[in-house]
Parts: C-alpha cells; sequence; structure tokens
C-alpha cells in the first residue's frame, strides 16, 4: 500500500510539475518596482470620508507591509505594532462587497489604487491558464476553507504581491511578486525585511 500511494504522489508532483512548466511559459515575467514608480501612486481610502493620498505618506515615517491581492500577513500584525510598522492592503477595484467581503480576514488599512502602479511596472495575468495549475486549486480551496471568497466580476486574473518598504529612501527592502494566485510569500523573509527598517541608514539605496 505504501508503494503505492508513494508511486501516485510521485506521478502527482510529475503531472503538477510538467503543467507549471507548460504554464509558466506563457507568463508574463515579473518587473521589478522602483520606490520612485510607487511612491507617486495615488491612493483612495474606502473608510470614511474618501480621500485621496500619495502613497509613499504610508512608508515615509514609518516604513510600511503594503498586500496587493492578499490576506495572508494578517497573522503578522501584533508584531509589525511591536515594531512599529503598519500594515496596509491594496486593491486594483471595488466592485459589489468584495471589500467588505475581504475586511474580516485584514486587519489593517484597505486602499484603492486604480491605476494598479502596485501591480506593474509590467503589469501580469494568470488569465485561463490558472485552471489547469494545481497549485490554483489548492490555494483556492485553502481560502473557501476559511471562508473568504472573491468575486466574479472586475479583472480577476491580475497577480498581486507584496513589499516591504523602508522609511524615507530605504527603498523597497523586499519585493514578491505572485506566481499563480494565492501564492504565499515566506512569512520569515517579511519579518527579516522589516527588522532592516530599523537597523539602516535612512540614506539606503534600493
Amino acid at each position: 500500500m505504501g508503494l503505492v500511494t508513494s508511486a501516485v504522489a510521485s506521478a502527482g508532483g510529475l503531472v503538477t510539475g510538467f503543467m507549471n512548466f507548460f504554464t509558466n511559459i506563457f507568463l508574463t515575467a515579473p518587473l521589478k518596482a522602483t520606490l520612485k514608480h510607487l511612491e507617486e501612486t495615488e491612493l483612495k481610502t474606502l473608510s470614511g470620508q474618501v480621500r485621496t493620498l500619495k502613497a509613499r505618506s504610508l512608508w515615509e515615517r514609518s516604513g510600511a507591509v503594503i498586500m496587493a491581492e492578499a490576506a495572508e500577513l494578517s497573522s503578522l500584525k501584533p508584531l509589525l505594532d511591536e515594531l512599529g510598522v503598519p500594515l496596509y492592503a491594496v486593491v486594483k477595484e471595488d466592485i459589489g462587497t468584495e471589500v467588505q467581503n475581504f475586511r474580516p480576514y485584514f486587519k489593517g488599512e484597505v486602499f484603492l489604487d486604480e491605476k494598479r502602479r502596485f501591480y506593474g511596472p509590467r503589469e501580469r495575468r494568470m488569465g485561463l491558464l490558472a485552471f489547469i495549475r494545481l497549485g490554483v486549486w489548492m490555494n483556492g480551496l485553502r481560502a473557501f476553507r476559511k471562508g473568504f471568497m472573491g468575486n466574479v466580476m472586475g479583472e480577476g486574473f491580475v497577480l498581486g504581491g507584496v513589499f516591504v518598504i523602508g522609511r524615507g529612501e530605504q527603498g523597497i527592502l523586499l519585493e514578491h511578486r505572485e506566481i499563480e494566485f494565492g501564492d504565499k510569500v515566506n512569512i520569515q523573509d517579511v519579518i527579516r525585511a522589516v527588522r532592516r527598517i530599523s537597523q539602516e541608514p535612512l540614506s539606503l539605496e534600493n
């Protein structure tokens, strides 16, 4: 029985590896963002009185962890609060009740990036290839079990990511781009990057 289980697992791994290799050929490669690209982004608040602000105001004094389409980092909120580094989410659209449905799973402020600059400089889309990647199905199942549901409207195929941005001109200390929907950043990498904010000089160039 053990040999059969092992053989099935190996075969499944080979199929998954082949499908990922095949779909990766058609995915647009990410282009690293620059501080200059991100800091002039105009963001809109989505709670209380709506106002517009420049993205750099989120990190210029304390640094920040910014998620574009992700909810997995909320568990870090207590540690981030202890280190004095805020956690924000940036979404590309506000359709229906999607943002309201997202709020129970995220413990930071949510902003709207209408020009999708946090999804660039080269915007990437998963497209219909997502449906033949096992990882996408597994990530979707995990999110469903946690009760988080997106919607089927709007730009649902655009890939997001996570940024850790330092104070002032420290620059982008970590940039994680989704390979597929639900692709999670390494939590330890985020923690290490956040700790650098207080350890490195403000004049650090990225």
